[in-house]
């Protein structure tokens, strides 16, 4: 310990004998970091919060499953799908929702533009590229009809760089289901345009892929209703021109009203039948209410946006500080080496 000491105030005399070049590196960090805070592009943040419903887990055995998850332990409560748990924060860092928001079109400068347009375009990533031209250019407004290679292997990156290094969705609190949603982008307007789309595109496909089975049973219902209630109708319809058409029938002949009695039985069961139909299309709908999950934006992104930029002093420090160390660092090496080489 005694030479440790020893070592360490026998380098503490030999930098302050350098202090001068110590101070004159002090100085030009300084200036590296101002001029840093000068060339920085400032960043803006986009951040959105949503409260989701969450109907998984109720109750008595809800509570017991929050408190197991606490200590580690899955109780396996009612399952949400794909949006059970923490894999709704997932679906937002997915390919298809970021490829679907890239691929909306928003109103830039007064002109209708395709978001992943205007990301190529303020990342300098559309240099040497036109998408306006023939097979050859990157037109992506043709999407839907199949693409290049090389489109989808650029939108591929977009969508990974999105994904990493721009949007981040996280829960404040674990316990509560608000959900934040925050973007950074060198654009203004199109960070704030991303986040409403990709919420707007999530949350849609939410609701869909949620109410999707009894949505399909009420579209069934609503149609057997109504063609029953058509044939219903017809039924009626039938036994007044049946009885139209003998108005005065002779009751020698009972067999003149055998018409108007299968035309009276066939209105009747349709009635029962349309009865029954109506009942379960009632239940049908509410229990599509029921389902239909609730998703309460608390805050939108509004402009002008947060504006992030690294900040002067603590640039200039830090540049200072990391120029002094790095110069010591070398002088220390320095002499090591020539210690050993004599």
């Amino acid at each position: 310990m005694n030479d440790l000491v020893l070592k360490l105030y026998e380098w503490y005399k030999y930098l302050k004998s350098k202090w001068l070049l110590l101070a004159i590196a002090g100085f030009v960090g300084v200036l590296l970091g101002y001029t840093y805070t000068l060339l920085k592009k400032p960043r803006y943040e986009a951040v959105a919060t949503f409260a989701l419903e969450d109907s998984g887990s109720s109750g008595s055995i809800g509570q017991y499953a929050g408190l197991a998850s606490m200590i580690g332990l899955d109780l396996g409560s009612s399952g949400g799908g794909i949006f059970q748990g923490d894999n709704i924060l997932e679906l937002y860092k997915s390919r298809s929702m970021i490829q679907k928001t890239l691929l909306s079109e928003a109103v830039f400068d007064g002109q209708k533009r395709l978001l992943l347009d205007r990301y190529l375009n303020f990342n300098g990533l559309d240099k040497g590229l036109s998408s306006k031209t023939d097979d050859k250019g990157l037109n992506f407004r043709s999407y839907a009809q199949g693409i290049s290679r090389v489109q989808d292997s650029l939108l591929g990156v977009v969508v990974d760089r999105i994904s990493t290094e721009n949007l981040m969705v996280a829960k404040p609190d674990k316990k509560s289901s608000v959900i934040r949603v925050q973007f950074t982008s060198k654009d203004e307007l199109f960070a704030k345009i991303f986040t409403d789309r990709i919420i707007q595109n999530v949350s849609d496909y939410y609701i869909i892929t949620k109410t999707k089975k009894s949505s399909r049973n009420v579209d069934v219902l609503q149609h057997q209703t109504d063609s029953v209630r058509r044939m219903l109708n017809g039924a009626i319809t039938a036994v007044a021109t049946s009885v139209d058409a003998n108005p005065n029938p002779n009751l020698a002949r009972q067999i003149l009203k055998v018409p108007s009695q299968r035309r009276q039985i066939d209105a009747e069961a349709n009635k029962a039948i349309l009865v029954e139909l109506i009942k379960n299309l009632e239940l049908a709908k509410i229990s599509l209410l029921k389902e239909t999950p609730l998703i309460q934006v608390l805050d939108v992104p509004i402009l002008p946006l947060k504006r992030v930029a690294p900040g002067k002093l603590s640039s200039m420090f830090i540049g200072g500080m990391s120029l002094v160390m790095l110069t010591s660092l070398a002088l220390l090496l320095r002499r090591g080496i020539k210690t050993i080489i004599t």
